[in-house]
């Protein structure tokens, strides 16, 4: 019988961060455990609704600009202060930090608590041979491929070392020691890495990381369409992030406005006016992707991971049209595994994306092979894998 512990997560506000945070939470509770997660306030009601204690975050920037490199790391220092005296006053016997989330972490250290990362999408490390992250590459495989990838990587150092360096600061400001690594914010005791195998670049995976599956979670409530089984249904989910002027939705619609398919699009019913909709398309603001994407054939997608990882395991083989962010990683995983087409944001209007909608339909051994991840997937209980990973650390830890 496992014993009741006491966990503690924290992750940034973004839904692709704090979601799979929340499926975790959702995993440890079922096995008996206490949990509060500390995020934005936007989720405290899903986070209650989970069985688990809400403790608002500290809001601050997560990224660099131009002009205030080091504003992020800072801030952090500063927000470890408020999270610190949170994990003060409950005691958990181990933290849990999303890969963003630095003064969860810093905080947890200063408390002497045992913290891991999450990390809600594929493996950021870089080896030789492989592309920098999250560059959107391929494997080299020429000698030519590889001299490549080794001089991207030696131009990725010099951002992997001001990064560390600017972390350093930020700990040294709270009288934690330096770290000599890149890659501060992946803890060396357990990083869990919440993605599917099939999306990983064959490489050297350090002794303290876990490939657990991807931590999926959706808000309850949202709605469902079951479409006809008389012809193809493509969905079209778009990331409203980092799309709000809808070109992928327009695009979409546009393109596949005379093919004989049944779309299904998510997005703003504003961007696209009711009596320009095509005959063969349906518009809502909002969609359950867990009860809906099973019984579509393509998913158009800009590949953020989490839309990404639930149409794989609901068998579905994408067509990636990556914006920003990790998209480009993601999209170049799923055709590198054979699990989608891309289409570069250069290339991206409605014509391509027809084309490629058309190829993904038609390929039959695309769909066998996002099949085998929604079977791999059926079997697998991630949040259960990864709630076993963070009990066997504290076992380890005694």
């Amino acid at each position: 019988m496992t014993t009741s512990r006491r966990f503690f997560l924290a992750a940034f506000g973004d839904p692709g961060h704090a979601f799979p945070m929340i499926a975790l939470g959702a995993g440890l509770v079922a096995r008996g455990h206490e949990v509060r997660v500390e995020t934005w306030e936007r989720w405290r009601p899903q986070v209650h609704g989970q069985g688990m204690g809400f403790v608002p975050a500290p809001e601050y920037p997560v990224f660099a600009t131009a002009y205030q490199a080091a504003e992020p790391y800072k801030a952090a220092a500063d927000a470890a202060q408020v999270t610190r005296q949170a994990i003060s006053d409950w005691r958990p016997d181990a933290c849990v930090c999303d890969i963003l989330t630095l003064a969860a972490s810093f905080a947890a250290e200063l408390e002497s608590v045992p913290w891991s990362t999450l990390v809600p999408h594929v493996l950021p490390l870089t080896q030789p041979g492989l592309p920098p992250y999250p560059l959107g590459g391929r494997p080299a495989r020429t000698p030519v491929g590889r001299s490549v990838w080794r001089a991207a990587g030696r131009l990725a150092h010099g951002a992997l070392e001001l990064g560390r360096r600017q972390n350093n600061e930020a700990r040294a400001a709270l009288g934690l020691p330096p770290l000599p690594y890149h890659q501060t914010g992946l803890s060396r005791t357990l990083t869990l890495v919440a993605t599917l195998p099939q999306l990983e670049y064959p490489r050297r995976w350090p002794e303290w990381t876990r490939l657990v599956g991807p931590l999926l979670w959706e808000p309850p409530g949202a709605p469902e369409i079951k479409p006809s089984a008389k012809r193809p249904v493509v969905l079209v989910a778009p990331s409203t992030a980092q799309d709000r002027e809808g070109h992928l939705l327009r695009c979409a619609l546009a393109g596949l406005a005379r093919e004989e398919v049944d779309v299904i699009a998510v997005g703003d019913p504003a961007l696209v006016p009711a009596e320009t909709l095509p005959a063969n398309a349906k518009l809502v603001s909002w969609l359950s992707y867990a009860r809906t994407m099973p019984h579509c054939d393509v998913v158009v997608t800009h590949a953020g991971h989490g839309t990404l990882a639930r149409a794989l395991v609901s068998g579905c083989p994408v067509v990636a049209c990556p914006a920003g962010g990790d998209m480009a990683e993601n999209a170049a995983r799923a055709e590198w595994a054979g699990l989608g087409v891309r289409v570069p944001s250069r290339l991206l209007g409605p014509r391509a994306l027809r084309v490629a909608v058309r190829r993904v339909l038609a390929d039959q051994a695309m769909r066998r092979r996002c099949a085998s991840v929604a079977a791999w997937a059926g079997t697998h209980d991630a949040a259960g894998a990864a709630a076993r990973e963070l009990e066997e650390l504290l076992r380890r830890s005694g």
